[in-house]
């Protein structure tokens, strides 16, 4: 598969394959924090903990990647404040990952985060999540103190936009 069968674009976060997507997240983290994989019930109650509502215009985006027609991956953001917007819900299939596609999900997030008014965006995620920890760092994240009280958040980052 070549980068000219990659494309992300924006979708409403309650449409068919964004709900798909976001289950499928949902379970590839939940997998990773309890070493097994989530049930149904717990994926649901994951979702309804924290629902992506505000991936949404006017102060949020979703955005969807496909690869050679197959949903690929999601990212979203938020304005948490004026000037100050939000990364949620990385994931890249992991039929998709090792090929620098997550590094072109992020840079289309970035870039969506400027359509917001965006001057800076953040992000918190969990110490198993190594290799995404690894992804932010590399495109010009920096650790910053805590911004909010998640209940798995353990480190959070900022780049300036």
């Amino acid at each position: 598969m070549n980068d000219q069968e990659w494309s992300v674009a924006p979708v409403g976060v309650h449409e068919t394959m964004a709900t798909a997507v976001l289950r499928r997240y949902i379970l590839d983290i939940g997998e990773r924090y309890y070493r097994r994989r989530p049930t149904e019930a717990e994926v649901d109650a994951a979702l309804a903990e924290d629902p992506s509502d505000e991936l949404a215009p006017p102060r949020g985006e979703f955005l969807l990647a496909t690869w050679a027609g197959s949903v690929a991956g999601c990212v979203g953001v938020r304005l948490l404040e004026p000037g100050i917007a939000e990364l949620k819900r990385m994931f890249v299939e992991p039929w998709a990952r090792g090929r620098g596609r997550g590094a072109l999900l992020l840079a289309a997030a970035e870039e969506a985060a400027r359509g917001l008014g965006a001057r800076a965006i953040r992000l918190d995620t969990r110490t198993d999540l190594v290799e995404v920890r690894a992804l932010y760092a590399r495109h010009g994240y920096a650790e910053i103190p805590a911004y909010n009280d998640g209940p798995y958040a353990q480190h959070w980052f900022e780049k300036r936009l």
